[in-house]
């Protein structure tokens, strides 16, 4: 049959897992892989973060994409999107040195990327023609849940090659959540998104509101989370790094707004109505291109502040 698998037992330790993408989220997410007893081939192509990735997990680093493919059960991607993953599976031009170069029969790739689900079913089919299965799993929980392991993880993709990646899933996160057909995680962890961007404006807008008219905005924060206007940005981002002027959660204001429009993508091609979701993206983009790139997504909030000539925070006249 093509594309099967010709491997059954479970990806366990110390089988080799090869992780490309060591930025904030995938360098704790290899370590606890390491922590795990797993045997860790790494890839990135900022040198030093593969240096960190490797002082703290002990990884091994070959040099190419190829090279550590070959010597790997599973290997995992966590770039910042499906171009990037499409770019390291396949190689710039059909080049020599990548991804499928050196997967074998059997083996799997995971896709832990909030990638396109449309671009994700394509590279899966390409996959199967070598016969290895593909699997996409994004995660939520940011940095925090990524280095104490307690990530929810969204598994799209066949039962017997979910099951055999289940332990080294579980490595990593506390909740394994099964979507559905490969493509479902993905467009899960975008609609996710979509819902979690529309909670925090809607809560910046009220929130300003709120103090414009006179009200404290800690205080309007407190009432909202004891009651029912409270939502996960209100819980777990206002006071924390919004109200602080932190703005440093660990997830970039870009790749929210490519989130959004991937969900966008979702809604469209699936014929449903989506008029929220295209409001949603252009009030993100018009952010994005006012407050400029490289922010934390807790900054769009700065826009809204802008737009209202307030700061939270600070007294209005």
């Amino acid at each position: 049959m093509p594309g099967a698998s010709v491997k059954s037992s479970s990806i366990a330790p110390p089988a080799c897992i090869g992780f490309v993408g060591l930025g904030k989220m995938g360098q704790p997410m290899a370590r606890n892989l390491a922590r795990a007893g797993y045997g860790i081939v790494a890839h990135d192509s900022d040198r030093e973060a593969l240096r960190r990735a490797r002082e703290a997990t002990g990884a091994e680093a070959p040099g190419t994409l190829m090279a550590m493919a070959s010597r790997c059960e599973a290997v995992i991607t966590m770039l910042p999107d499906g171009e990037a993953v499409r770019a390291v599976l396949l190689g710039p031009g059909g080049a020599e040195d990548c991804l499928l170069a050196g997967l074998s029969r059997g083996s799997v790739l995971i896709d832990m990327s909030s990638s396109s689900p449309l671009g994700t079913r394509e590279l899966g089919a390409r996959l199967a023609e070598r016969g290895v299965a593909m699997l996409d799993a994004p995660v939520s929980g940011g940095v925090r849940k990524a280095m104490d392991a307690t990530l929810s993880i969204m598994v799209g993709g066949d039962a017997h090659s979910i099951a055999r990646c289940r332990p080294l899933l579980e490595a990593m996160g506390k909740q394994i959540f099964l979507t559905g057909p490969l493509g479902s995680g993905h467009a899960m962890k975008a609609l996710n998104n979509y819902v979690s961007a529309a909670g925090l404006v809607a809560a910046a807008e009220g929130v300003l509101a709120a103090q414009r008219f006179g009200l404290d905005p800690g205080n309007v924060v407190d009432i909202l989370n004891a009651s029912t206007g409270m939502n996960n940005s209100t819980l777990n981002k206002f006071h924390q790094f919004i109200l602080s002027r932190a703005f440093d959660s660990g997830f970039s204001l870009d790749l929210m707004v490519k989130d959004l429009k991937t969900a966008l993508e979702v809604e469209r091609s699936t014929g449903s109505p989506a008029p929220l979701a295209g409001a949603c993206l252009e009030a993100w983009t018009e952010a994005q291109a006012a407050l400029g790139p490289g922010l934390d997504h807790t900054a769009v909030v700065r826009y809204w502040e802008k737009l209202a000539g307030t700061e939270l925070g600070k007294k209005t006249d």
